[in-house]
């Protein structure tokens, strides 16, 4: 009988908050003050979705032969008009992977596609809860204070933000 050696599919870590709250701040001093400049409002700093939400992608992903999943980083255009106020905001998205061979040994995640009818479609979720401006529940009625990467920025003539 011949055995085959799956390789695991592990690469991340569960991490501490203390790293958590690094990787924020790093984010927060590095990228999003200049994204928020440039676009002229705060931009998004998380997303949020239920878990039930996050299950039913993973169950549909598994369905399709997925085994791992992508977040990539996006951008809503200026005028997008289905959540005016998401409109120049970034955003994430989900998308179902398959690890496969590539070349000399190595292992690639490719893009899950599906087709339905005569079209086929990348396999993602996207149109999370944006914070900003929904900070809070995910209806974005209610404002909840930053517990971690809280960082003081100084703007400089602008005076000083706590974010």
């Amino acid at each position: 009988m011949l055995t085959i050696e799956k390789k695991p599919l592990v690469v991340g870590k569960y991490v501490s908050t203390q790293h958590v709250d690094t990787v924020i701040r790093n984010y927060k001093q590095e990228r999003w003050i200049q994204n928020s400049e440039r676009i002229g409002k705060e931009d998004s700093l998380s997303g949020w979705w239920s878990i039930e939400e996050v299950e039913d992608f993973l169950e549909k992903a598994k369905m399709y032969g997925g085994d791992g999943v992508k977040f990539y980083f996006g951008a809503y255009s200026k005028d997008f008009a289905d959540v005016p106020e998401y409109a120049g905001r970034q955003t994430l998205v989900m998308v179902a992977t398959k690890q496969k061979e590539g070349a000399a040994g190595t292992t690639v995640n490719k893009d899950i596609y599906i087709t339905e009818g005569e079209k086929s479609n990348i396999l993602a979720y996207n149109m999370t809860s944006l914070c900003p401006p929904r900070c809070g529940k995910s209806d974005g009625t209610d404002v909840e204070s930053p517990e971690i990467g809280i960082t003081l920025v100084d703007k400089g003539k602008g005076g000083l933000m706590v974010i």
